[in-house]
């Protein structure tokens, strides 16, 4: 049975938006590496994709040490 927005809790309606930002994160990491040259890349990019799978540590590790 699916429930509206409204009959979820308010930890369960913090937890659904902790997991959607983290998704939409991972999908911008994910997506800003694949589109920068290799040498705009701090390491190697195949180490990156990797690291950036690593939901809620990735995609900010990402974004904070692996651009140039």
């Amino acid at each position: 049975m699916t429930k509206k927005w409204s009959e979820l809790s308010r930890s369960r309606q913090r937890a659904a938006v902790a997991l959607a930002t983290a998704q939409v994160g991972l999908a911008a990491a994910w997506t800003d590496l694949a589109r920068r040259p290799a040498s705009a890349v701090n390491g190697r990019k195949g180490l990156w994709a990797l690291v950036i799978g690593v939901n809620f540590i990735g995609p900010p590790a990402w974004f904070l040490w692996g651009r140039r």
